[in-house]
């Protein structure tokens, strides 16, 4: 049950809404009502003492049914079993005779138990105050000793609060789960960003340059071209492994780029080319390491692509030793005065990736023209 559904005014009990999916009728239901009816038959049968016999027998089977709407109309039912008791106790009051009830009757507090785990605030309320007063007309009505009463009270508060502490229960597990969900959205947004968001932006820059050369050198459109085919079905690719993952009972995950992977992203005969530089033992970073550098180094590449006026050259570095990897991604392109450091969702995911591995992550314009990123995680990981 989420904070939206929640009132305005704090949250009170009062205007405290039925919690989300309440179960539907299942076959147990039905075995228990079929159960109980048994058993209110024999009880009929046998207890020959019992006074008015066949009447409460017949109120005892048309009462059980009742619990098969418990959860879907909490608190009529409780209406209905209670006062049922109700009846029951202000009849023993008139005959002054004594319990009237079949002890199969004792089901009702089912009823109590379904009104404050599957009833809202309203119902809970009117509900109890009812149940209440029903208890204790009954306790009026067959008084056997301190002891009966204060161990029947103890019995229903039990069931009351049962259903309360699960209600309670669930809704911090439905609070946990939207919290789960919102985390895998955000971490698919960020893969989207990481992964698509590179490739279109590659297939953008070649299509430019396509068509700036398409009058003088159709050959290198045509190699334009077919980087863009290789681009889009990369892209198609990545996607269709975003959807598996997504579908239920798809398991197979591709294994996770890493350092070793940033080979893929060097470009050659291309504006701007793209050089990669490994230093130092990578095979041995973490995994959640290993690949935190390869989408910051993907993402840099992405927005030197987007954002790098005339640029001729990208340089991917990586430095790794036995207590640091430091990334450093540098274009020479023009200043641009629409690329700033101010903080869009490419810089604040990648910053995000960095601090969550005890990292740091610093972007902007070089003295000497260009733009940086620099990165600086530890080679060795917690969590």
């Amino acid at each position: 049950m989420s904070d939206s559904r929640r009132s305005p005014r704090g949250g009170s009990l009062w205007h405290e809404p039925r919690p989300a999916g309440a179960p539907r009728r299942v076959w147990r239901d039905w075995a228990l009502v079929g159960t109980l009816e048994v058993t209110a038959v024999l009880e009929g049968i046998f207890r020959t003492q019992l006074l008015f016999r066949p009447f409460v027998t017949i109120l005892a089977m048309a009462l059980v049914p009742v619990l098969l709407w418990r959860r879907t109309h909490p608190l009529l039912c409780a209406l209905i079993g209670f006062g049922t008791a109700a009846v029951l106790s202000v009849l023993q009051l008139a005959t002054g005779s004594g319990d009237l009830g079949l002890y199969t009757m004792g089901c009702i507090v089912v009823l109590l138990y379904s009104l404050t785990r599957w009833g809202s605030g309203r119902e809970i309320i009117v509900g109890l105050v009812f149940v209440l007063a029903s208890v204790a007309l009954g306790m009026a009505a067959s008084f056997a000793g301190w002891s009966d009463i204060i161990g029947g009270s103890v019995m229903l508060m039990a069931v009351g609060a049962a259903g309360a502490a699960l209600r309670y229960r669930a809704d911090v597990w439905n609070r946990q789960l939207a919290e789960i969900r919102s985390e895998e959205r955000v971490g698919l947004a960020r893969e989207l960003h990481d992964t698509v968001a590179h490739h279109v932006s590659a297939i953008a820059v070649q299509a430019q340059a396509g068509q700036a050369v398409a009058g003088q050198r159709p050959d290198a459109a045509v190699a334009a071209l077919q980087a863009i085919e290789a681009e889009a079905s990369r892209t198609l690719e990545e996607m269709r492994a975003m959807v598996r993952v997504l579908r239920e009972g798809e398991a197979e995950y591709a294994p996770t780029p890493g350092v070793g992977d940033l080979t893929s992203l060097v470009r050659r005969g291309a504006t701007p080319a793209v050089e990669v530089r490994v230093t130092g033992p990578a095979d041995r970073l973490p995994r959640a390491v290993d690949a935190a550098v390869y989408r910051l180094a993907q993402e840099s590449l992405t927005n030197a692509l987007r954002h790098a006026r005339g640029a001729t050259r990208v340089d991917i570095g990586v430095v790794v030793d036995d207590h640091r990897v430091r990334l450093s991604v540098a274009d020479d392109g023009r200043p641009d005065p629409s690329r700033t450091v101010s903080p869009g969702f490419g810089l604040i995911g990648m910053a995000e990736r960095a601090q969550l591995l005890g990292g740091r992550l610093q972007a902007g314009p070089r003295p000497g023209g260009g733009w940086s990123v620099e990165a600086e995680l530890p080679a060795e990981v917690t969590a």
